[in-house]
């Protein structure tokens, strides 16, 4: 039998590594929140064009998911069209400087940052150099790798580039909202207190309480849900974003 000519669906892609890497038409994918997902989640711009993110299965019961970004495995053209759009959403906050969170915020940031016309950015690092500064760094952790605890650094060198200046610190995706978090006790401790927080998406709404007070300067282009096991199998959104 037919589908009906309305009736939209979200195939699967000929291979796992066709995940976002085109932004397509608006209303390509279903989007009916009661029909659930099967495939992947169509995330969406302001204009309408979407995005199909994989589901990711989170570890516990087998019964949540959320739908994943990873920028730097996106085609040039799906990081590019993040990154201007991110830039937009930015703009209006006049920033100085852009600051970039480890790891796939930097590759967003530094994108980000030649589009709003400054000549570089100021990366975080994980990765400790012999002159960094203890004083200068904060504990870390990430939803999409658990167990695994990092310690985030700032450059000294990078302190005249920072001090006094209006910054916008970039990540990729803010999920639990911990990594931005610790990105923000590590520049309280210079007495930097960013204008904007932008990411390429917002990751379903725990963020909302560990960055309760930043709420309403965070800015994203892409915004998903948390999603839970329908009895079909398929994946519904269970909470608002």
């Amino acid at each position: 039998m037919v589908a009906p000519a309305s009736r939209k669906t979200s195939p699967l892609p000929p291979s796992p590594h066709d995940f976002w890497q085109a932004f397509v038409p608006p209303g390509t994918y279903e989007t009916d929140p009661n029909a659930g997902h099967e495939h992947g989640f169509p995330a969406t711009l302001s204009d309408g064009r979407q995005l199909l993110l994989p589901i990711r299965v989170l570890p516990g019961d087998g019964q949540h998911a959320v739908a994943s970004l990873i920028v730097n495995q996106a085609s040039f053209a799906v990081e590019d069209g993040l990154a201007k759009a991110l830039a937009e959403l930015l703009a209006p906050y006049a920033p100085e400087v852009i600051i970039g969170v480890p790891t796939l915020g930097l590759l967003l940031a530094s994108n980000v940052a030649r589009r709003l016309g400054h000549a570089r950015m100021v990366p975080l690092g994980t990765s400790r150099k012999f002159w960094y500064q203890q004083n200068l760094s904060e504990p870390m952790s990430s939803i999409t790798s658990p167990g695994q605890a990092k310690t985030l650094f700032l450059d000294p060198r990078m302190l005249p580039l920072i001090k006094g200046k209006r910054v916008a610190v970039v990540d990729d995706v803010v999920s639990s909202g911990e990594s931005m978090l610790a990105t923000l006790r590590l520049l309280e401790k210079v007495g930097i207190t960013p204008a904007v927080i932008g990411c390429a998406m917002l990751q379903g709404s725990a963020w909302r309480d560990t960055l309760a007070v930043w709420e309403d300067r965070i800015v994203s282009p892409l915004s998903t849900p948390l999603l839970v096991r329908m009895p079909n199998g398929r994946w519904q959104a269970v909470d608002p974003y």
